[in-house]
């Protein structure tokens, strides 16, 4: 009956979705797939939404050997006017949602960026990795952050930028510092550069990180010859040498001939759900930077998807956008015209996205593929030795503890208190020697006194808690919104943070899990000691072994979560204020009123007229506070 039900209820989804593609308009506009549970698992931008969708079904997506169609239970829709509004919607609902099925960047580190403060009488250049105060300009994000302060370093020395922090340059002493001496700063702060000068110098930054490198070559040279015709030779010597610390900045950089100008070539490799990026930018044929990016590609997308998904991603937040972009000839003309449109717009100029079939940039593009290609190997070598790197320590974790089969799943617990105060424990769980953070669980312990410190009863507490958890998961469907999957899921080893007294504590309520073949032990700090139940001597791993370094990392993890818990249990409590609870006293007003009298103190002291007038607390409410803490007490 369960297989025939199923059977029928698969039929009517087919049914659902093949009306849903009849009913679907010949027109622009982006589509969804979500799932039973409304998941989103992939969202997509179609210059005919009809058959576009209708593709999916006859060359389905795939992640591994599951079917995106085979879990979609309905297809939304929201037709545009263009392609170019598709694709720019499409852009807002991934990042938004980050469907499963779409590309998604997989690096989450901030890059740097180079801010200049323009909000300033007299702007300050630096480095920094965010970008959201609106009057200073930002350049970048750049791959490195040391190359990003060793090109700041080179610009205080071509254009003498002020180093000193604060709106206001100069210090307290009045006078200029040493960078003023050794040529490195005008010192405006003593009134030896206006206002006006230093904005030149600034206006020469900004073309210089804008990549207007020739403009910047010309006017330099162009003040070396006027100094020098003027016989004001130290001028000129200066000028000089601000043009040849730049020269030799940018010749190390020069990686083609005159005449590529300004321009991001972009490259992708695929190899099934994983995908490396490369963007080289050049501006006046210097290599500014190159960034790499690993994407995750679970919906494994053809090589022309991948890369229309990158772009979009990758521009949609970029400061600035050159005005040719070069990209491999998998991605069809037509889709390079609609990302040049939606580029455009952005810019605010016209954006070319385009093939290279010959020279420099042929060249260019060529170095970038490769790179992404060896990008992509350097990252399989590496995921697969740290895959070989866990097996060996759950082997070894196997071997020394005399485990049946692997420990594929180890929880660790630790308690945390301060003077017995505030005691909590900890769960964590790595699966397959990797954190499973969803799994993670946190505790408050209950049956201690506070003040009385003991980690044996709390540690008897919260396993004793943890079987009771799991009990009651057993009479649980998995659809049930109560279905915890982190305490239905049986260990294979328990670890408990400690030495042989908190083992001992573990061990008089695990009986139930040890009946099921769940392994319990203890890791002690001192020597780095594992007890095992029936072991009079406890088991010494050498430090150098995969399985210890393992058990070490469950260990302070589980001792990390603890802390972070128990910190936040303390500090909510500390500021716990005499006036919670109050009748009518929410935040807001108990906020209106330690604003007004300053100390909780002085709220309980106060008189009726005196908290009538406190701004924002109605009269009736004051009354019942007044009369509520004049109440006698019993």
């Amino acid at each position: 009956m369960g297989d025939q039900a199923e059977s029928v209820a698969e039929q009517e989804r087919q049914n659902r979705l093949a009306e849903r593609r009849r009913t679907l308009p010949d027109s622009p506009g982006v589509y969804l797939f979500i799932d039973e549970q409304g998941e989103i698992l992939y969202v997509g931008k179609a210059r005919s939404l009809r058959k576009r969708v209708a593709s999916h079904f006859s060359s389905p997506i795939t992640r591994g050997d599951v079917e995106m169609v085979s879990l979609a239970h309905t297809i939304d829709v929201l037709a545009l006017d263009s392609e170019t509004e598709a694709l720019i919607a499409e852009n807002q609902l991934i990042k938004r949602h980050l469907p499963r099925f779409n590309v998604q960047m997989r690096d989450d580190k901030s890059y740097p960026y180079i801010a200049i403060s323009m909000d300033e009488e007299f702007p300050r250049a630096y480095v920094t990795r965010e970008r959201h105060r609106r009057p200073r300009l930002y350049f970048g994000p750049y791959s490195s952050a040391r190359r990003t302060r060793e090109t700041l370093e080179v610009l205080s020395k071509i254009f003498q930028l002020r180093s000193c922090t604060g709106a206001e340059p100069g210090r307290r002493s009045g006078s200029p510092c040493l960078d003023f001496h050794i040529n490195r700063c005008g010192a405006p702060c003593v009134g030896k550069v206006t206002a006006g000068e230093y904005q030149e110098s600034i206006d020469g930054v900004v073309a210089f990180l804008s990549g207007r490198y020739k403009e910047i070559e010309h006017d330099l040279e162009e003040r070396m010859r006027a100094a020098a015709e003027a016989q004001d030779y130290e001028a000129a010597a200066r000028e000089r040498n601000r043009l040849t610390a730049m020269r030799s900045l940018l010749e190390r950089q020069r990686v083609a001939n005159e005449g590529v100008g300004s321009l991001d070539v972009i490259a992708i490799a695929v190899d099934g759900a994983d995908a490396n990026a490369q963007v080289f930018q050049v501006r006046d044929d210097i290599l500014v930077d190159r960034q790499s990016f690993y994407l995750d590609n679970q919906g494994e997308l053809e090589m022309a998807e991948v890369i229309r998904e990158f772009l979009v991603q990758y521009y949609a937040d970029r400061p600035a956008i050159p005005a040719q972009l070069i990209v491999q000839g998998e991605l069809p003309e037509e889709e390079r015209d609609t990302l040049g449109l939606a580029l455009s717009e952005r810019r605010g100029t016209r954006v070319e996205v385009r093939a290279a079939e010959r020279g420099d940039k042929r060249r260019l593009l060529e170095l970038a593929e490769r790179n992404a290609k060896l990008a992509l190997e350097a990252d399989r070598l590496q995921a697969e030795r740290r895959r070989q790197r866990r097996v060996e320590a759950l082997d070894e974790l196997r071997e020394a503890l005399g485990l049946d089969v692997l420990p594929l799943r180890i929880e660790c617990f630790d308690i945390s208190n301060l003077m017995g105060t505030h005691t909590v424990a900890s769960m964590v769980v790595f699966e397959g020697g990797v954190a499973k953070k969803s799994d993670y669980r946190k505790f408050n312990i209950r049956t201690l006194e506070d003040g009385v410190p003991d980690d044996f009863a709390a540690m008897r507490e919260v396993l004793t808690r943890r079987i009771r958890n799991w009990e009651s998961q057993a009479e649980l469907s998995p659809h049930d919104p109560a279905y915890d999957e982190s305490f239905a899921t049986l260990p294979t080893l328990i670890v408990i943070d400690g030495g042989r007294g908190q083992l001992a504590a573990g061990l008089e309520v695990l009986q139930d899990f040890r009946e099921r073949g769940v392994a319990v032990g203890s890791l002690a700090k001192r020597i780095e000691e594992v007890f095992l139940p029936g072991r009079p001597a406890p088991v010494l791993l050498a430090h150098d072994t995969a399985g210890l370094q393992l058990l070490q990392q469950v260990r302070d993890e589980a001792h990390r979560f603890a802390i972070s818990h128990h910190r936040a249990r303390r500090d909510k409590s500390m500021t716990t204020s005499v006036l919670d609870g109050l009748p009518g006293v929410g935040p807001a007003r108990k906020r209106a009123l330690l604003a007004h009298f300053g100390s909780p103190d002085a709220v309980l002291a106060a008189g009726r007229e005196e908290l009538e007038g406190v701004p924002g607390l109605p009269p009736k409410v004051a009354r019942e506070l007044h009369a509520h803490l004049r109440r006698p007490t019993a």
